[in-house]
């Protein structure tokens, strides 16, 4: 009998949380690589936040980011686009390197926005932390209000730079005063993007490791107990039932370099990229790669009474443009008319489990190197297949993700014939992208 009651209960909280508009925090870190939670089997990171996220909500194992760098991978996530359709092909940083790259000096705020589109359906709309849709040298950049956001924080863009230590407490800020009626936030951090930043406190929790390692594990340590507070705000204040938490990274880890100090215009000077040493759990390739290790990034959805509580998903086979649809239908809002998002709902795969993806999956990179995991300059996954392609260099490797998560073996000399349709599909969506850049275009270019 006690069961029967506890079991409509749940029933009771789970249509309750689904009739009434949730909260949504989407919670974006930076070069944060799929092996860097303890859960997915870090060798020295410690995550026990996020495990305990993991562990209250669904774990998506098989979601990739739009693009394998910060801008474009941002850009994805908020126009429901693949970044190339809006002419953000690598990440902003001065008019003069968006002349050389072809792009805009911004992303078009008349571009359709997740964040336009959650205010027009009721929302109070938040973004604190990095911004990157446009860059700090571009002095003349819409403010991010300009994007139908509310309240902001940030840094990466053209007006005064936050502090990276004020992302979470202007967060928490946020919540306590939307507490009572419905809110969208950005938690776009910083970690684990150079320059590093470690607090002697959480250094001295791993002087037992490497100075590489002690570095970026107390780094991680940082950031996953600054999402914890989240986590305790939401509950005190009775706002767990009513708020979905994502938690993802924009690109896989930063590849480790030689440089130990560097400085960054819009977070100062600090430690470099020879502490960058993030982990892919053995997927192939980093940050700059469309393997599985550039793009594949961690997506951890919790909603309790809604979301089943540790499960994990790896046939739901999810992308970042996938976003924006999934937010609206979670938020009971309509599309805007005319608009077709290269993404598709997963809030099936949220509530039942039942998710079988329609749409292919598309990837451009124009700014690939010559040598092993980082070749690929197009990409397309169909079903269960995957192909990298460059032409220039007659090069083509296919996977059966479904199989071969990792992308370990090369299966396109089996399958000339799915290989040939893939390449068929990607090339023309290629061909079908906008040739004309947005005027988005900064005085400086005079």
């Amino acid at each position: 009998m006690r069961i029967f009651f506890k079991t409509i209960l749940l029933l009771f909280i789970a249509s309750a949380a689904c009739a009434q508009k949730p909260n949504i925090v989407f919670i974006f870190a930076d070069d944060w690589g799929y092996g860097d939670l303890g859960c997915h089997g870090s060798t020295f990171c410690k995550t026990p936040n996020l495990d305990k996220m993991v562990d209250e909500g669904i774990d998506f194992q098989n979601f990739s980011v739009s693009n394998p760098v910060c801008s474009p991978s941002r850009t994805a996530v908020m126009t429901g686009h693949f970044p190339a359709r809006h002419h953000v092909h690598g990440h902003f940083a001065t008019v003069q390197s968006h002349v050389k790259r072809n792009m805009p000096d911004w992303l078009d705020p008349k571009a359709p926005l997740l964040t336009k589109m959650l205010k027009n359906a009721g929302y109070a709309t938040g973004h604190f932390g990095k911004w990157h849709l446009t860059n700090t040298p571009v002095p003349d950049a819409p403010s991010p209000t300009e994007y139908g956001i509310d309240e902001f924080g940030a840094f990466n863009w053209s007006g005064e730079q936050m502090n990276v230590e004020h992302t979470i407490p202007l967060t928490l800020d946020f919540i306590r005063k939307h507490k009572d009626q419905p809110f969208y936030i950005n938690v776009w951090m910083h970690d684990t993007h150079t320059p590093h930043y470690p607090k002697e406190k959480y250094l001295k929790r791993f002087k037992h490791l490497g100075e590489q390692q002690q570095v970026y594990a107390a780094v991680v340590a940082e950031a996953d107990e600054k999402i914890g507070k989240i986590f305790s705000l939401l509950k005190e204040l009775n706002l767990d039932e009513k708020t979905i938490v994502v938690f993802s990274s924009d690109n896989g880890p930063e590849i480790t370099g030689s440089r130990k100090i560097i400085k960054d215009a819009s977070t100062g000077p600090g430690l470099g990229t020879y502490y960058s040493v993030g982990e892919t759990a053995g997927l192939k390739g980093r940050k700059r790669s469309l393997f599985a290790g550039g793009v594949r990034v961690p997506c951890v959805v919790r909603w309790p009474g809604v979301a089943a509580p540790g499960k994990v998903d790896q046939q739901s086979k999810l992308v970042a443009v996938d976003l924006l649809p999934t937010f609206m239908e979670l938020a009971g809002a309509k599309l805007p008319k005319g608009y077709r998002p290269d993404g598709e709902s997963f809030v099936k795969a949220i509530k039942t489990g039942d998710f079988n993806r329609s749409k292919p999956i598309f990837w451009e990179w124009r700014f690939w190197k010559e040598k092993e995991g980082f070749w690929a300059n197009l990409g397309v996954q169909d079903g269960d297949w995957k192909l990298l392609l460059n032409e220039k260099l007659n090069r083509a490797e296919l996977y059966n993700i479904s199989r071969d998560l990792k992308e370990q073996q090369d299966v396109a000399k089996d399958n000339p014939q799915i290989t040939a349709r893939l390449k068929k599909k990607v090339l023309a969506w290629k061909k079908s992208l906008p040739t004309e850049v947005p005027d988005c275009y900064s005085k400086e270019r005079r």
